[in-house]
């Protein structure tokens, strides 16, 4: 690292876990977000300062009114524009030395396998069930791990979805694809703007631990916060030895 990376990121180099090992993991790393709006701004927002090689932001949505009362990442003057080319606009004036990827469309198929399979850990801040279970899919198929989260009202959840263990669970194992679970949408429900903002720094958290190798990450455990009572419940979730997705890995 030069003399300005020794500065930049100084306050983890100081800390033993991380040290200059571990923040050179984080500059040679490349981070995929999946969403760039409640939760993937705040995951963006610490991913990019901290060091992340590159970041690759993907989302297919503009920027409306509507979002930016919990959308960090965007400001007024990006009202439709696309949040992936805003969020990148807000990242490289925070840290240019983070490469970042604008990726101005839904991932879906071979696109997503693809930019899966490059990444070293996936972020999914996505809001709709059918995309998380394509992300899941595509990691437990490239064999990356997957930093989930998930807020409405105010509700939070964040998992971390690891193939790379033997004995964790894949998002499947938790929400099985097909089970009638009605997926809410802030758009009708509302969602309390800071509990975004937890759970999607809990998200980036997690996915530096994961690329620096320190601490424990959130496998095999869910967390689920009532923001109204301020209460976290951590949950146990086994891995279902007959789940479709992940049953055949080894």
């Amino acid at each position: 690292m030069i003399d300005d990376q020794l500065l930049r990121y100084s306050r983890h180099i100081l800390l033993p876990q991380i040290g200059i090992e571990g923040q050179e993991k984080l500059l040679a790393a490349r981070a995929l977000i999946i969403g760039a709006g409640g939760l993937g701004s705040p995951a963006a927002l610490y991913l990019a300062p901290a060091g992340i090689g590159t970041l690759v932001l993907a989302d297919g949505d503009t920027v409306d009114l509507t979002n930016l009362q919990r959308q960090i990442l965007h400001r007024t003057e990006a009202i439709g524009m696309a949040k992936a080319a805003s969020g990148q606009r807000t990242l490289n004036a925070i840290n240019p030395e983070c490469r970042v990827i604008a990726l101005q469309e839904r991932l879906e198929g071979d696109r997503l396998f693809a930019e899966v399979a490059l990444a070293d850990v996936v972020l999914d801040c996505s809001d709709n069930f059918a995309t998380r279970h394509a992300v899941n899919r595509a990691c437990v198929a490239a064999n990356k791990p997957l930093v989930s989260g998930a807020a409405i009202r105010f509700d939070g959840q964040v998992a971390v979805f690891d193939p790379r263990l033997p004995d964790a669970p894949c998002y499947h194992c938790l929400f099985p694809e097909g089970d009638n679970v009605n997926l809410e949408r802030c758009a009708v429900t509302g969602v309390f703007a800071p509990i975004t903002g937890i759970v999607g720094a809990m998200q980036a958290a997690e996915a530096l631990k994961l690329v620096a190798g320190c601490g424990k990450s959130l496998a095999g455990r869910l967390l689920l916060l009532d923001g109204l009572a301020m209460e976290w419940r951590s949950i146990k979730v086994p891995r279902d030895p007959d789940c479709t997705v992940c049953k055949q890995r080894p």
